[in-house]
């Protein structure tokens, strides 16, 4: 069971071990989580904690800031590092070698500029950080996870869920992932309905509980975004990413509020 503290997967870890209560739960130990995640999974017996090989400061020197969307940074990253003239072509325009256009292929033209902006971009935090530990665990015991995403949070996980069901178990690494078709209320109605505890980040005011640092998204957040919330409530992690991560100076290329 693939255990990120948040409450998506709070509510799956109770029902896969209502089931199959010796199911172990794996956590990826980033660095990057609120303090009150890291010690609500503490909570919990049977927990593997699994550490990446790179700090995050080496991910965003090496491969670049997590930025706009997972989509639109793998393009950037694209654009930027490829020997294919073709592909370069089909993340700048979305023409595609039978000369059709595809949106899902092409930079939005708003997001055109950060091609040549003065700082790394990509979207492999996230591999580096927690894909690759969750695929050595799998290879080293030969365990197969739950997992605990919804359609509703995005394109991608959206697409994975229409294409693939709930059950993906024929894929090259299969995965159960059975909240796929909940929606916000069912979780809360279930954490509430059935009694369970969630980490208290969520009565801080955060709606997103996933790696602190993490700017996917935050374009799109009313005031107080994510950022001018964690000002608030965990100012000295707020000093070191703004500063020590150098994140004040990419949310102000996006035009993104930071206090």
């Amino acid at each position: 069971m693939s255990f990120s503290g948040g409450k998506d997967s709070t509510v799956l870890l109770n029902l896969v071990r209502d089931v199959y209560p010796e199911v172990p739960a794996v956590f990826c130990d980033t660095g990057l989580e609120y303090p009150e995640i890291r010690e609500f999974v503490k909570t919990f017996d049977n927990v593997t904690w699994l550490k990446p090989k790179m700090h995050f400061r080496e991910v965003l020197e090496k491969y670049g800031y997590p930025i706009v969307s997972k989509q639109v940074a793998q393009a950037i990253y694209e654009v930027r590092t490829t020997k294919s003239q073709y592909l370069r072509q089909l993340r700048l325009t979305g023409i595609n070698r039978h000369g059709d256009f595809s949106s899902v292929s092409k930079i939005p033209n708003k997001w055109h500029f950060l091609i040549d902006a003065p700082f790394p971009i990509s979207e492999k935090c996230c591999k580096v950080m927690k894909k690759d530990l969750s695929r050595g665990y799998t290879k080293e015991t030969g365990r197969q996870p739950f997992i605990g995403t919804m359609a509703s949070e995005g394109f991608d996980r959206s697409g994975q869920y229409l294409r693939y069901g709930c059950n993906a178990f024929d894929l090259k690494s299969p995965h159960s992932s059975p909240l796929s078709f909940w929606r916000e209320d069912d979780i809360w109605e279930y954490l509430r309905g059935n009694h369970l505890s969630y980490s208290p980040i969520y009565d801080m005011g955060y709606t997103r509980t996933g790696c602190m640092f993490c700017m996917f998204g935050v374009q799109h957040e009313l005031e107080p975004n994510r950022f001018q919330r964690m000002a608030q409530t965990h100012p000295k992690m707020h000093r070191y990413c703004m500063n020590k991560l150098g994140l004040k100076r990419i949310l102000q290329t996006l035009g993104v509020p930071w206090k």
